[in-house]
C-alpha cells in the first residue's frame, strides 16, 4: 500500500510539476503548483515527517499558495493580456535535450549504488519537540546566526522601501 502511495504522490507532484510549466495561463499554473505541494506533503507524510508534512500543507500550500491565487485574481489577467508565446515547444524541447544528459548520469549514479537495508526510525521522528530539540541543542550558533541575517534582510528592505517613497 505504501509503495502505492509513493507512486501515486509521486506521479501527481511531476504532472502538477509540468502543468506549471506548460500551462499558459498563470491561474492554471498556480493551480498546478498547488498540486505539486500537496502531493509533497504526502510524500513526507509518507516518510512519518509530522512536523514537515504539516509546514507543508498550512505554510505552502495553504497560505502562500492562497496569497498568490489571491493576487493573480486580483490582477484580472485574461488571455488578451498574456504574450504571444513563439517557438515554445522548440524551447520545451531543448530544454529537455539539455537536461537529458545530466538525468542519464544521475540515473546511471542512482542505480550504482549498493542495497541496502530499510530502517525504521523511532516512533518521535519528524515531530515538533523532536526537531525542535534537535535545533536548539544540536544546531543553536547556526539557527541564530539564520535569524540574525533575516534581521539584517528585513531591516534593510524596509531602508530601501523608505527611500523609495
Amino acid at each position: 500500500m505504501t509503495t502505492f502511495l509513493f507512486f501515486g504522490f509521486a506521479l501527481l507532484a511531476v504532472l502538477g510539476a509540468l502543468g506549471l510549466i506548460l500551462f499558459k495561463h498563470p491561474m492554471n499554473g498556480a493551480m498546478s503548483f498547488v498540486v505539486t505541494l500537496i502531493s509533497l506533503a504526502g510524500l513526507y507524510a509518507l516518510l512519518s515527517a509530522k512536523l514537515i508534512f504539516a509546514i507543508q500543507l498550512i505554510v505552502y500550500a495553504g497560505a502562500i499558495m492562497s496569497l498568490i491565487v489571491f493576487i493573480i485574481m486580483f490582477l484580472n489577467i485574461q488571455e488578451s493580456d498574456l504574450p504571444v508565446e513563439t517557438g515554445r515547444w522548440l524551447y520545451l524541447g531543448g530544454g529537455i535535450i539539455a537536461i537529458a544528459p545530466i538525468a542519464a548520469l544521475l540515473l546511471k549514479i542512482v542505480n550504482s549504488l549498493p542495497g541496502g537495508d530499510t530502517v525504521i526510525v523511532g516512533h518521535g521522528f519528524g515531530g515538533v519537540k523532536e526537531v525542535g530539540l534537535v535545533l536548539f541543542r544540536d544546531w543553536l550558533l547556526p539557527f541564530e546566526i539564520v535569524s540574525i541575517l533575516l534581521l539584517v534582510a528585513l531591516v534593510g528592505a524596509v531602508v530601501l522601501a523608505g527611500k523609495r517613497g
